[in-house]
């Protein structure tokens, strides 16, 4: 079987440029056979006479024991890290196909934030900023305004971040928010471990590490509003930029599909404590 991934890992070396809305449009199609998954522009802005819309795709799961559990995945913001690109588009495309992996859940993803980066294959965007560094400062970019927009309004329980890093061997992942973050990225590195080794290094990053994991990170990033109450849990996931794409994103899909796991069990035992 051909799969998002190969069809995507087969067309990278070709070109530095590469089309967003090429690798929106089987997530587009599958909006409009799924009932359960819906596309929404969040709103678009200009750039060298172009208009570049940001798409959030929400999908709705089975229902559960109480409220749907509000997920944000973002990935992307870094346009020359396509990993986690393709495979939040995958792993929605799968969900689809396995609704039952998303029972109890309301899952907000944005595969692509920053569109004009991952065209141009650049950190990036095509005004030169690093948007990963521009969050809760009163950025002007209207990437970040977007999303800063989406984070207040919907009040996410968890948000995860899809990265890889090209100086790593390994995967690995920073935690921001209550210790909660730290209990779910360990299991979801534990899976992705069937594909990558840990990165165990004591300073990843510039930070120190344990084991993989990195408690805070850079001042900037793409989080939750430092006053929302209560915190969500917050994970940066990280892949070994340099291995193969179709195995950056079986990592990645693998570590999603713990952290569902394992979130939606901690809830229902809170509902029966």
């Amino acid at each position: 079987m051909v799969t998002l991934a190969t069809q995507t890992s087969r067309s990278l070396p070709a070109s530095p440029l590469r089309s967003a809305r090429a690798l929106l449009a089987p997530l587009l199609t599958a909006s409009k056979l799924s009932d359960r998954l819906v596309a929404h522009s969040i709103g678009e802005f200009a750039c060298a006479g172009e208009r570049h819309p940001l798409t959030r795709f929400i999908f709705d799961g089975p229902r559960g024991g109480g409220d749907p559990i509000r997920l944000a995945i973002f990935a992307g913001i870094h346009g020359d890290e396509p990993a986690g690109v393709v495979a939040l588009a995958q792993f929605l495309i799968e969900l689809a196909a396995q609704p039952d992996l998303a029972k109890g859940y309301r899952i907000f993803a944005y595969p692509i934030i920053n569109p004009t980066g991952y065209e141009a294959n650049t950190r990036h965007s095509a005004a030169g900023v690093d948007l990963n560094r521009e969050f809760w400062r009163g950025s002007p970019q209207p990437e970040v305004q977007l999303l800063e927009a989406e984070l207040t309004r919907h009040e996410f329980h968890g948000i995860v971040a899809l990265h890889s890093d090209d100086t790593s061997p390994g995967v690995y992942g920073f935690t921001r928010g209550p210790d909660l973050s730290k209990d779910l990225l360990e299991p979801a590195l534990w899976a992705a471990e069937k594909f990558f080794r840990r990165n165990t290094d004591g300073v990843i990053d510039g930070f120190r590490a344990r084991r993989g994991l990195i408690d805070g990170g850079y001042e900037g990033i793409l989080s939750a509003p430092a006053d929302q109450q209560p915190a969500p849990f917050e994970i940066v996931f990280e892949t070994p930029a340099l291995a193969p794409l179709p195995l950056q994103v079986a990592a990645t899909n693998a570590a999603l599909r713990r952290v569902l796991a394992d979130y939606r069990a901690v809830i229902s035992l809170a509902q029966h404590i």
